[in-house]
């Protein structure tokens, strides 16, 4: 079994439509998973494709496709659930609006909020733990707080802490359109959105560890 983790989509569809057409490829006939780390809205183009993509994509495979929540997620949801937009607005959220073709965003489908407010905050296979931001280093992965594993930067990013598990994650993006792979933990957020690819991990059951990388672009060779 592969697991193909994915970095932050935020509206991108074009990128991610690629990206997944190179996965499949990737793994030709051998079995696979993935696992997507969240941020799908916000700040692209098309957000609305994004995340009728992936639901379907679940549909056809509910087992085999994980996606996770993103702070761009609880930004929409509590927006959305409260009327209070001022913090989502901030953060990207007319371009989610206009990819739905929606003055009110009270309009936006049902069904598409249903999704987003069912989206778990982890997943953990055994060996990696994959979360949107991260970890708080100063507690146990059964101890983390929902608002520090959909925020956090520091003391996360710094720390050299073993967690007993391979932390995935995305979050903060990496201007250099190129993951940040340390010893404890695995960031994927590539800037898709500001330029750079969208970037996948490819993952097998014997190794913790990446054993590759696969972008929108097909530039992944010696990495």
């Amino acid at each position: 079994m592969l697991t193909f983790a994915i970095g932050d989509v935020h509206g991108c569809i074009a990128k991610l439509t690629r990206l997944l057409d190179r996965c499949l490829r990737h793994a030709g006939e051998r079995p696979y998973r993935f696992v997507f780390v969240g941020d799908y809205v916000d700040r692209g183009p098309d957000s609305r494709s994004v995340i009728a993509l992936l639901i379907e994509m679940q549909r056809r495979r509910p087992a085999d496709v994980i996606c996770l929540r993103g702070n761009h997620e609880a930004l929409m949801l509590e927006a959305l659930s409260t009327g209070d937009l001022s913090l989502w607005l901030l953060n990207g959220a007319a371009e989610t609006i206009a990819s739905y073709g929606i003055d009110d965003p009270a309009a936006l489908p049902q069904r598409d909020f249903d999704w987003v407010a069912a989206l778990p905050i982890c997943y953990d296979d055994g060996r990696r733990y994959f979360v949107h931001a991260g970890v708080n280093p100063a507690f146990p992965l059964d101890q983390q707080s929902e608002h520090d594993r959909l925020w956090i930067r520091e003391p996360f990013l710094s720390s050299t802490r073993d967690y007993g598990r391979f932390i995935v994650h995305g979050h903060t993006p990496q201007r250099s359109g190129l993951p940040e792979l340390r010893p404890n933990r695995l960031n994927l957020d590539t800037a898709a959105v500001y330029g750079g690819p969208l970037t996948a991990a490819v993952f097998t059951a014997e190794k913790t560890e990446p054993v590759a990388f696969l972008t929108d672009r097909g530039d992944d060779a010696g990495w």
